[in-house]
C-alpha cells in the first residue's frame, strides 16, 4: 500500500504491537515496510476499508469481490516433491509434483517480491482441540484476508501467548504475485503449493479466500491422519442425548444446511477430526454457499448475512442503499459468506464434543434422479462408497464449470483435498466406525423424477425428516427392501415422508428409462472402481453394484 506513496494507515501506530518474537525473518521475509501483527476484527475492517478492497454492507459485513477466481483453481496445486513425503503422497490429478529446486526459486522470487511492502499476519490454530491442533502463521497481502482468517480459525488473545508463539506451519497468500509457467512449471500463473519439508505454503495469483482454508484442510489431511486421527471432509452436529452425526459431501450437496438443524447443537460445517476423544472441528467458523438463500428455508444462515464481522464474497449489492441481493448470479453461482461459528445460535462454544460419533452420512446430489433418498450401508459397503464419493459437481465451486451439474467421483467426498491414498483414508475411517458401531447412510440430495433439467431436487423438508428418523433411530425396526442394483438397504416406510418418495422409480413415467440410467450410474461406479485395482481388498471391490443383465 505505501510502496510508493507513503500514508498513515489506520493501525500504522500499533501494527506491531501483538507481535510475536518468532519474526518474518525466520521465513525469508525482509525489508518489509509495515507488519500488521494479529490485528483484531475492527482493526482489520479499518484497514480494509482504507485501501479500497471492499464495501460495508446493511447491517456490518465486509463485501468483498475477488475478480476472476470466483472458486477455486483445482487444477492449479501442487506438492513439492521431496525424500520425506514423496512415498505418503498420492500422486495424480489433485497432487501434482513440484521439484524443490522450482519452489526455492518460486519462495525466492516472493521473498523479493515482497520486500517493501506491507502485510498482514494472523497467529492462529487450526483445530479445536487442544491435543491435537495445528499452530499456524497465515501471512497475507489483504487486510480482508486477515479477516476470513480470524472468522475460520481458532484465534489468541493473550499478548504473552502471541509473543511465545511459533508456528509449525505457515502460509502465504500474495494475489497480486504471478507465477511464469515457463520458469515454473506450472499449468497456469496461479499456484498453490505446499512443501512439507519446510512447513510452508504459498497461494499466488487468486484472491478466493476458499484457496486459504482449503489449503490449510490440505495440510490438516496430510499430517492428523499420521496421529490417527481421521481428516474429514464433513459437517457434525449432535443432537440433545449427546449423539454425534457426521454429514459427508462436496461443496453443494447440503452438508452445511443440513447440519445447521435447529433440533441438534452444530459442532461445525466443513472440516473435522475424529480422534479416541471425539470430533473436533479444524476451523472456528463456517464458510457457506449464500446464492439463493432465503430466511424462511435457512434463516441460521441467512441471519449472518446480515452480522459485522461476516465476509461476503462476490454478493452482488445496490451500492446507494448497500443492501445485498442473494438471488444475484451475476458475478458467481459460488458466493460465498464466511462467518464465526457462534454466529449459529446452536452452535457448540467448544466446536468440538467428546464420544463417538452414532451416525455416518455420506451425501451425494444425484443429478441423473435414480439413487434412493436415503439407503443403509454395510461397513464394507460404507468403504466403497467412500472410497468412490460420488456426487454431482454443482455450478460455480471449482472454476470452469457450467450451468449443469457434472458426474463425478471425488475420492473420500473430497478428493482435491486428500494428499495419501483414499484406501488410507477407507481403512481409518472403517476401524473407528466398527469400533464406535455407527450406522452408514447414503443420503440422495439431487434429483427426483429425471435428471437436471427434466426432474426436480428432492425436497429438503422430506429430507430433513428422514435424516431425523435415521438419527433418532426410528430407521431401526422398519422394513427394509434390498436395491437391485446396489445391494444396500432402502426403507419401505418412514416417518413424515411419503412412502413412494423412497422408490425413486415412482417419480418417472418412464420405468424402463428408470431402470436404463440407474444401469448406466451402475456402470460410470464400476468403472470408476478400475482406477484402485490392485490397492483395494476383493471384499470392498465386491461390495459394488452389478449391472442389470446380471440380476435377471
Amino acid at each position: 500500500m505505501t510502496k510508493y506513496l507513503k500514508f498513515q494507515t489506520p493501525a500504522q501506530q500499533h501494527a506491531g504491537d501483538l507481535a510475536s518474537d518468532f519474526g518474518l525473518e525466520n521465513h525469508g521475509l525482509t525489508h518489509l515496510d509495515i507488519i500488521y501483527w494479529n490485528l483484531p476484527k475492527s482493526a482489520l475492517y479499518e484497514e480494509a476499508v482504507f485501501r479500497g478492497e471492499g464495501k460495508m454492507i446493511e447491517g456490518g459485513p465486509f463485501l468483498v469481490h475477488t475478480g476472476k477466481w470466483t472458486a477455486r483453481a483445482a487444477n492449479d496445486k501442487y506438492f513439492v516433491n521431496e525424500s520425506s513425503t514423496a512415498d505418503k503422497i498420492d500422486w495424480g490429478e489433485y497432487n501434482r509434483p513440484m521439484s524443490p529446486d522450482k519452489f526455492d526459486a518460486l519462495l525466492g522470487r516472493l521473498q523479493a517480491f515482497l520486500q517493501g511492502e506491507e502485510i498482514f499476519v494472523q497467529d492462529v490454530y487450526a483445530g479445536t482441540d487442544p491435543k491435537y491442533h495445528l499452530p499456524v502463521r497465515i501471512i497475507t497481502e489483504k487486510a480482508w484476508h486477515s479477516i476470513f482468517v480470524r472468522n475460520m480459525f481458532v484465534t489468541l488473545h493473550s499478548r504473552e501467548e502471541l509473543r511465545r508463539f511459533i508456528p509449525e506451519f505457515t502460509l502465504i497468500t500474495v494475489p497480486s504475485f504471478k507465477l511464469d509457467p515457463r520458469v515454473d512449471g506450472t499449468i497456469s500463473s496461479t499456484g498453490i503449493i505446499i512443501d512439507f519439508s519446510k512447513r510452508i505454503a504459498v497461494i499466488a495469483n487468486s484472491s478466493y479466500a476458499g484457496e486459504i482454508k482449503k489449503t490449510i484442510f490440505t495440510v490438516m489431511n496430510f499430517l492428523k491422519p499420521l496421529e490417527d486421527v481421521m481428516a474429514m471432509h464433513c459437517s457434525a452436529n449432535v443432537g440433545e442425548k449427546g449423539d454425534i452425526a457426521l454429514f459427508f459431501g462436496l461443496s453443494g450437496t447440503g452438508k452445511t444446511t443440513l447440519s445447521a438443524d435447529p433440533s441438534r447443537r452444530l459442532i461445525g460445517d466443513d472440516e473435522h477430526g475424529w480422534s479416541e476423544e471425539g470430533v473436533f472441528n479444524f476451523e472456528a467458523g463456517c464458510y457457506a454457499k449464500v446464492i439463493r438463500l432465503s430466511a424462511d428455508h435457512e434463516p441460521e444462515i441467512y441471519a449472518c448475512t446480515k452480522m459485522y464481522g461476516t465476509i461476503l464474497e462476490n454478493v452482488v449489492f445496490d451500492l446507494p442503499s448497500r443492501k445485498i441481493d442473494l438471488d444475484d448470479e451475476a458475478l458467481t453461482e459460488n458466493t460465498r459468506a464466511s462467518y464465526p461459528l457462534q454466529y449459529i445460535p446452536n452452535a457448540i462454544p467448544e466446536k468440538r464434543a467428546g464420544g463417538q460419533p452414532e451416525n455416518i452420512i455420506f451425501l451425494t446430489a444425484d443429478a441423473q434422479g435414480v439413487m434412493p433418498p436415503i439407503a443403509r450401508l454395510s461397513n464394507a459397503q460404507a468403504m466403497y462408497h467412500f472410497i468412490s464419493g460420488y456426487t454431482s459437481k454443482i455450478a460455480g465451486t471449482e472454476l470452469g464449470l457450467g450451468i449443469e451439474p457434472e458426474i463425478t467421483f471425488s475420492a473420500c467426498f473430497g478428493a482435491p483435498f486428500m494428499v495419501h491414498h483414499p484406501y488410507y483414508y477407507a481403512k481409518l475411517l472403517a476401524t473407528k466406525i466398527q469400533k464406535a458401531g455407527a450406522k452408514v447412510w447414503l443420503v440422495n440430495t439431487g434429483w427426483v423424477g429425471g435428471k437436471f433439467g427434466v426432474g426436480k431436487r428432492i425436497s429438503i423438508r422430506h429430507t430433513r425428516n428422514m435424516l431425523n428418523a435415521a438419527l433418532e433411530g426410528k430407521l431401526n425396526n422398519v422394513k427394509y427392501r434390498k436395491d437391485k442394483l446396489f445391494g444396500f438397504e432402502v426403507p419401505l416406510t418412514c416417518p413424515n415422508v411419503p412412502d413412494d418418495v423412497l422408490d425413486p422409480s415412482n417419480a418417472w413415467g418412464n420405468k424402463e428409462e428408470y431402470w436404463s440410467k440407474y444401469d448406466a450410474l451402475a456402470s460410470r461406479y464400476i468403472e470408476n472402481f478400475k482406477l484402485y485395482k490392485g490397492t483395494i481388498p476383493d471384499e470392498i471391490v465386491k461390495s459394488g453394484p452389478v449391472r442389470l443383465h446380471q440380476v435377471h
